[in-house]
């Protein structure tokens, strides 16, 4: 019997859980024996493994991977540091960026990465949308 001491609103209680059959425990507190039916515990929940979300996917199933294009002449490209899936464009063609200036927002190994322009200029072209995933040196963005 393993033995335990319980002191309840300033009363010791010494109690002895004994052998347990069929959910019926043989307990014995401060050496007054009892039975005690234990609940039966429900059986736990299989819990499906979280699935990370998958690159979006075209009409035939191909995935929808956005490819380096070459970079329009007479302008600056951003291009992706990394490959990733683009969470947010924030310029539209024809807006005056500055350097600093956050133009996509790319997420890449569950990690949320800031594109900056990298100079200051016109946008010229936007050639990705939210949700595509890209390979490192997408040109993202064109600045003029």
């Amino acid at each position: 019997m393993k033995e335990y001491k319980y002191k309840i609103n300033g009363n010791a209680y010494t109690v002895a859980v004994g052998d347990i059959d069929d959910n019926i425990a043989q307990v014995e507190v401060n050496g007054v024996p009892y039975k005690v039916e234990l609940e039966k515990a429900p059986a736990p929940k299989k819990v499906a493994a979280v699935r990370p979300s998958a690159a979006p996917r075209t009409a035939s199933g191909e995935k929808v991977i956005t490819k380096s294009a070459p970079a329009a002449t007479g302008g600056a490209a951003v291009k992706a540091p990394l490959p990733g899936t683009v969470l947010a464009v924030n310029v539209k063609v024809g807006d005056t960026v500055k350097a600093a200036d956050t133009v996509v927002l790319l997420e890449a190994m569950k990690m949320e990465n800031a594109i900056h322009a990298g100079r200051d200029g016109r946008v010229a072209s936007v050639n990705v949308n939210q949700g595509d995933a890209v390979l490192e040196g997408t040109v993202l963005i064109t600045l003029e």
